[in-house]
């Protein structure tokens, strides 16, 4: 076969997929055209899958199950690949987040995930990219990743979501002044909802803050709480109550010790004068 590129599965899961992808393509003695026409992309785009050129999306994944017969083979690899680019641990931990009655956040220095516009998302996912964290498809994947994150959110009887932000989140600019500006408007839309509770803990609370570092606590249908906390290299999903219990206190005492969400919005609406 003319200019026919030799594929290496084990130089990253975007390659894996790509030949596993072609294998199955000529296995069915189907051209990068003939594949594609059925799956809605042209032969080049096909081809550009199968040599790593172009990422797979979810929607080219369950197409490529469809027309391929593969139940759901190229969806769980292309759920694989796309957990390379998330700490060792995370993927668990979004399992239960996405069932999780009631979310009790708390951060340093970043906005929470679940409450940050695409816009801000992006500025953190690129400025990985460019220090060379993670690829630029994987900065994609990321921003795309929290997006279905925020979205499984957005049910007809949603979780109660409660998050307590350390003042360095909102003071931190992010993005430039457009972005953290819109991310501070959408603070303010957040603390709205029925559902929520936003308060901000203020440097001047000092070492009566009662938690040091990120931590998130779930409350599960079955009503048992988890905590899910990061280090550097991997995150960890705590079930033990003894272990988990501690940490809820020491939530409950951050939550005294912080702002109202009457006197956070006030502050946020302060800090957001100063963008454009």
């Amino acid at each position: 076969m003319v200019n026919r590129k030799d594929l290496d599965p084990d130089a990253s899961p975007q390659a894996a997929f790509g030949a596993r992808l072609r294998r199955s393509r000529e296995e069915r003695g189907l051209s990068q055209v003939e594949l594609g026409t059925p799956m809605g992309y042209s032969g080049t785009h096909i081809s550009a899958v199968e040599t790593g050129r172009k990422l797979a999306t979810l929607r080219f994944a369950r197409r490529a199950d469809a027309v391929l017969e593969t139940d759901d083979l190229f969806e769980r690899e292309w759920r694989e690949m796309r957990q390379g680019a998330l700490l060792e641990g995370f993927p668990e931990y979004v399992e239960h987040e996405g069932r999780a009655v009631e979310l009790r956040l708390f951060d340093t220095g970043i906005v929470p995930g679940l409450i940050q516009t695409p816009e801000y998302a992006r500025a953190l996912a690129d400025s990985k990219a460019r220090r060379g964290a993670i690829t630029s498809e994987q900065a994609d994947e990321l921003v795309a990743f929290l997006a279905e994150r925020q979205a499984t959110l957005v049910r007809p009887r949603p979780p109660m979501l409660l998050v307590v932000m350390d003042e360095s989140c909102i003071r931190r600019q992010v993005g430039g002044p457009g972005t953290m500006g819109a991310q501070l408007d959408h603070l303010l839309t957040f603390a709205e909802l029925p559902n929520t509770v936003l308060q901000v803990a203020p440097f001047e609370i000092g070492e009566r803050r009662a938690l040091y570092l990120p931590i998130n606590l779930l409350t599960m249908p079955e009503m048992n709480v988890v905590a899910y906390a990061e280090s550097q290299m991997r995150g960890h999903l705590e079930r033990d109550s003894a272990a988990v219990f501690p940490l809820l206190t020491a939530y409950h005492q951050l939550q005294a010790e912080s702002l109202s969400q009457s006197a956070t919005v006030d502050l946020i609406r302060k800090v957001r004068k100063g963008y454009p």
